[in-house]
């Protein structure tokens, strides 16, 4: 074929009109003449003859007058191709703050804004469920894409991992527009995550105090009853009634620290404060509570001050907490090393206990609230759950974070990174140890 092209130029031309034809609708004469050059691409007929061969078909062809108008329209229509959205609804779809598609009525995207594509990463062309296998996603669709009013829906996903959504469909009442629909689609993961743990706290928080009040009745009922004369039971009840009355005023301090620390969560504090003060502070104030569990609290401080923008209050707060906990979970370990270091600008302050260590699975929930990973041993010391929380939200608040590391057997480290400290000067690290006698 290549030889008869060059030796006759406009064969190629020839050709080509006559395998348009096929597309016209005289197919039996241009399969005839495709018959005839595949005869001659096979050696059966010389080049000359089958350029004589194609003009006469590409003639007969042209001399064919189009169809009247009547065969015209018995003639199938050719498919027309999906329209693309104008620009202006284009743009209105990249202003929106969520994800946003239009499809056609076929459940084809046609367009997607960036948050779209950033959540569902669906190519422009491809169908809705090539990835949303949604049966009430696809239900809806076909209600709006059938004529039917806006429809919304609810769905999740569960891979990789747990997310709500909220999908609405509307069609476009415009003539011009009439053939796309929009779905848009609202991310609830936060919402539906925040209303679980107001539910799950408000239960946690009835049970807290549900416990200590039910003793306070009991114990009252019994003094006015069968121990109004026994002073020996009295006595032993009066002591177990204060007892739950201060655990139910530790959790109702917890829970009003707590609300206040949320309350003022965007606001950046602005004091200058000495971490090297506030941690010694925190060291001394519970020596009482050291010496009574037999446990050994160490310190490694810099010798100038460390400096951070915070609350003072605050901070002893969680570093109270944190040595505390040391104290009480880890006191198998007879030894708590409370280090401050500067570290990448900032400053970190880490405590280490040599206790029993946690478990790796309760890790990521430690800071929940009402989260225990040995209850028994926190009633024992009188925790009310909520601690790990407080020091959450107050880290939040100075943008600083907390990492813990934990190996059963060898104790646990919690550490509080702050992003900037400002030291007056380099000051070398002097190691002090103090026993608590």
């Amino acid at each position: 074929m290549a030889a008869a092209n060059s030796e006759y130029p406009g064969g190629e031309a020839v050709a080509a009109r006559l395998l348009a034809r096929l597309s016209g609708g005289r197919r039996l004469i241009a399969a005839a003449g495709l018959l005839l050059l595949l005869l001659t691409v096979a050696g059966a007929l010389s080049p000359s003859v089958a350029l004589l061969v194609f003009a006469a078909f590409a003639a007969l062809v042209a001399a064919i007058p189009p169809p009247r108008p009547a065969e015209q329209a018995a003639l199938p229509a050719a498919p027309t191709p999906a329209l693309l959205p104008d620009a202006g609804l284009t743009a209105f779809a990249d202003a929106l703050p969520d994800p946003c598609f239009i499809l056609d009525r076929r459940g084809f995207v046609r367009y997607a804004n960036a948050r779209a594509v950033a959540m569902f990463p669906i190519g422009i062309g491809e169908a809705l469920t090539f990835r949303l296998r949604v049966p009430d996603l696809v239900a809806a669709f076909d209600s709006v894409a059938k004529g039917g009013p806006p429809v919304r829906i609810e769905f999740g996903e569960r891979v990789p991992t747990e997310r709500w959504f909220a999908a609405w469909f509307a069609p476009l009442a415009s003539r011009e527009l009439d053939d796309f629909i929009v779905l848009i689609i609202d991310d609830m993961s936060e919402r539906r995550n925040a209303d679980r743990v107001r539910v799950d706290f408000v239960a946690n928080a009835s049970h807290e105090l549900r416990t200590p009040l039910a003793s306070l009745a009991g114990f009252i009922e019994t003094l006015q009853g069968p121990a109004r004369e026994d002073a020996a039971a009295r006595e032993r009840f009066l002591g177990i009634m204060q007892e739950q009355a201060e655990r139910m005023s530790r959790l109702v301090n917890d829970l009003l620290s707590l609300s206040r620390i949320e309350m003022k969560a965007h606001v950046r504090p602005s004091d200058r404060v000495d971490l090297v003060a506030v941690v010694n502070h925190v060291v001394d104030s519970l020596e009482p509570l050291a010496r009574d569990l037999g446990v050994v609290i160490e310190t490694e401080m810099p010798a100038p001050p460390v400096e951070v923008t915070g609350d003072r209050d605050e901070l002893i707060q969680v570093f109270e907490n944190l040595v505390e906990n040391a104290c009480k979970y880890g006191q198998s370990g007879k030894r708590v090393l409370v280090r401050l270091a500067s570290r990448d600008g900032g400053a970190v302050v880490s405590v280490h206990d040599f206790g029993p260590g946690i478990p790796e699975e309760h890790l990521p929930r430690l800071t929940e609230r009402f989260y225990r990973v040995d209850l028994d041993a926190s009633r024992r010391h009188r925790g009310t759950g909520l601690g790990l929380a407080i020091v959450k939200h107050i880290l939040a608040r100075h943008q600083a974070r907390m990492m813990v590391e934990s190996k059963l057997g060898e104790g646990s480290t919690f550490s509080v990174s702050f992003p900037q400290a400002i030291p007056p000067g380099d000051g070398a690290l002097i190691e002090k140890s103090k026993q608590i006698q």
